[in-house]
């Protein structure tokens, strides 16, 4: 047997195109994909050579809703222009390729209207668990109002209430705290800290590792600024505030909440006439493509980005598998990595 020239037109092989071709019934052919030690040999040889002859390639997903399965898991990011989202997607790729699962990942851009959108559209396509990246209380909140029935979400970047979620976040006062330990350590005691919006659990928790640093060697701080945003031109904003204060010996040292808001203070400071570090020495945090491409290579905190993707991944596996759940909470250790900008 063989297809017809009418068959060639019609586009991708279905499983009635099998069918016809192999001269069974539909059950059968569905028989073959899903239990073929159902089906006699002479059988699975004919199905299987149709299938063959149709280049037919079954439709995982719509197999394995009809299975009350799925092996595609939803990731949602805030924001692929910082490094540490690439990060995570990376770890959560590896680790749904070791669950023998497929990704699908979005960018919500900071838009929670977007991110709802997303989450909405995996729910209807019954994936086995949504990652999701968050930052602040207002955006867990909204989050616990609009979740998916039947949904397993696993929160990544934020330390969430095991009364709903799953999460994997990263202790971002220790990362404070070594940052800041670190500028004592090289000598620095005149040490601003530049955060952002107070609304941001991160910048607060690295602002509280900050101040605790600071009180534990009975320094107090030179300044503490906090500008609406995180980005570069905030820092440069506050560069230009800071090289004034270097110009009168009142600073020496600021750790900076994010490394966008570093290479922003660095920029304005050096065409200020502020030499790095020797009038001043900058450690950021995150780790992003900020600081290690900036003119000068800017210390900073890593987070273990991958490590996040991949826990968020095993999580919402776990979940999936059936049976009782309780969430858990993992928090990640973060570590300094020291560059030119603190050292010469």
């Amino acid at each position: 047997m063989r297809p017809t020239s009418s068959d060639a037109g019609r586009g991708r092989a279905g499983m009635s195109d099998v069918a016809q071709l192999a001269g069974v019934s539909i059950g059968t052919v569905s028989n073959v994909l899903n239990h073929p030690a159902r089906v006699s040999g002479t059988t699975l040889e004919r199905v299987q050579r149709a299938m063959t002859m149709l280049n037919y390639t079954p439709n995982v997903l719509a197999r394995s809703l009809a299975a009350g399965n799925s092996p595609i898991l939803g990731l949602v990011l805030t924001d692929l222009a910082n490094s540490l989202f690439i990060d995570i997607a990376r770890g959560a790729e590896l680790g749904a390729e070791a669950a023998s699962m497929a990704l699908m990942m979005s960018n919500s851009d900071g838009r929670l209207d977007r991110e709802a959108s997303y989450i909405a559209t995996f729910a209807q396509s019954r994936v086995a668990g949504v990652l999701l990246t968050l930052n602040d209380e207002q955006h867990y909140g909204e989050l616990v109002g609009r979740t998916p029935p039947d949904t397993p979400i696993v929160v990544l970047n934020y330390a969430a209430p095991t009364t709903h979620f799953c999460s994997v976040s990263v202790d971002n006062e220790h990362g404070g705290y070594l940052a800041t330990r670190h500028l004592l350590d090289i000598g620095r005691r005149r040490i601003a800290f530049v955060g952002g919006p107070e609304a941001l659990r991160p910048v607060r928790d690295r602002e509280r590792g900050f101040v605790r640093a600071m009180r534990e060697a009975g320094v107090t701080p030179a300044l503490e600024l906090m500008p609406d945003g995180v980005n570069r031109a905030d820092g440069y904003a506050a560069g230009v505030r800071l090289a004034e204060l270097v110009s009168r010996a009142e600073v020496d040292a600021v750790f900076a909440a994010t490394d966008l808001l570093a290479a922003g203070i660095a920029q304005a400071a050096e065409s200020r006439g502020v030499t790095i570090p020797a009038d001043l020495a900058i450690v950021g945090y995150d780790n992003n493509h900020a600081a290690w491409d900036s003119p000068i290579p800017i210390s900073t905190v890593a987070q273990p980005g991958e490590e996040m993707g991949r826990r968020g991944v095993e999580m919402a596996t776990a979940e999936t598998r059936g049976g009782p759940h309780e969430h858990g909470a993992t928090v990640l250790t973060p570590t300094l990595v020291v560059r030119r900008s603190t050292t010469g």
